[in-house]
């Protein structure tokens, strides 16, 4: 169900209203699939997006009993510590209106998201010549948009699954100081922005001190729920890795892709098909559908809730049988973390053509 266009101009998504409320989890479960799967038919029936591609930024070390949370606790996982690849992903779309709009999804300004408390004590303790290695960068968001012929000034918006380890001042502008988007705003879910004006200290540990301060509160827009943006486009509310989790939603030539962070491989989503045997295994015996990542397990019900949401809005892919959930942050091997459990990698995508500035 979609309710009447947001003066924004989004429209507000009604389908999981009310979706969590039963008080038994199994109940909860169902509704959310039956509520997913109703929202599936509805966005394979409207027009792709224009253009979507993504891009590799850095890679960021990360312990295994993080991104797999009960397979490593297990001890089915053996690889202390693995790498996820940061990508961003650029969208463009029309809106309700027909007008061209260009959304950025998690573009990360990773010198400034250093300051992310965990990072830094991280990089503390690592010699500083190792640094590069450990966590080289591919490319910055300004080369990302340069590279497929987009300005700047083009970007209306820019959103997150979540705010873990992100600044956004270099993007939007803080005080006197102007932001390199010019026109962009920020799409951020209410509690999402309401959990870091005030967080608890096992959160804090994943937030970017400051990384809003200063931002014009015109730059800022929160949003309820779940929304569709324009054509083909959506951010549906995933809570559980944090409470203002989002999932970016978006259409294709082929069918729909969805992309957050609450997995971080393919196999998080579609443990049973997993070739690595810790997390098939895991499924096997546990009966889970999901894995999640769980460096902060905020609730771990809800992202499990969300998870199944995920897979179930995007489908499976005939050419591989996962998920068509791509992780915001992909676990992939790399030689200094050898062993990365990912059964599946989806890289870099791309679809459609971009309309250049």
């Amino acid at each position: 169900m979609t309710r009447d266009p947001e003066p924004s101009g989004f429209a507000q998504l009604a389908d999981f209203d009310g979706a969590r409320d039963a008080a038994m989890p199994q109940d909860r479960l169902r509704a959310i699939r039956r509520a997913a799967e109703g929202l599936r038919e509805r966005l394979l029936d409207a027009p792709p997006v224009r253009f979507a591609r993504s891009f590799d930024l850095l890679r960021i070390p990360y312990p295994a009993w993080f991104a797999f949370t009960g397979v490593y606790s297990q001890q089915l996982i053996k690889p202390h510590m693995v790498h996820l690849l940061a990508r961003t992903v650029v969208v463009q779309y029309d809106d309700f209106e027909g007008r061209l709009r260009t959304l950025l999804f998690t573009p990360a300004d990773f010198e400034a998201g250093n300051e992310t408390p965990y990072f830094k004590r991280l990089a503390e303790q690592t010699p500083k010549f190792l640094h590069k290695a450990i966590a080289p960068v591919y490319r910055t968001v300004p080369q990302a948009l340069a590279s497929c012929g987009i300005a700047p000034e083009q970007v209306d918006y820019i959103t997150y699954d979540h705010l873990h380890t992100q600044d956004l001042r270099r993007w939007l502008g803080s005080g006197a100081t102007p932001g390199l988007l010019p026109n962009a705003r920020l799409l951020v879910h209410r509690q999402e922005l309401a959990s870091v004006q005030g967080l608890m200290p096992v959160q804090a540990e994943w937030y970017c001190p400051h990384g809003l301060d200063g931002i014009p509160a015109e730059r800022i827009v929160a949003f309820d729920g779940s929304i569709q943006l324009g054509r083909g486009l959506a951010l549906v509310h995933t809570p559980g890795h944090t409470e203002g989790n989002h999932s970016l939603v978006y259409r294709t030539g082929d069918g729909l892709r969805v992309s957050s962070e609450n997995g971080v491989a393919a196999d998080s989503w579609a443990p049973l098909r997993s070739r690595h045997n810790g997390i098939r295994r895991y499924a096997q015996a546990t009966g889970a559908e999901v894995i999640l990542n769980g460096n902060t397990q905020e609730s771990s019900n809800d992202q499990y809730l969300s998870m199944v949401l995920e897979k179930t809005l995007a489908g499976s892919s005939a050419a591989h049988g996962f998920s068509n959930v791509v992780p915001s942050a992909e676990c992939t091997p790399h030689w200094l973390f050898p062993g990365a459990p990912a059964s599946f990698l989806w890289g870099e995508t791309s679809f459609g053509t971009p309309v250049k500035a």
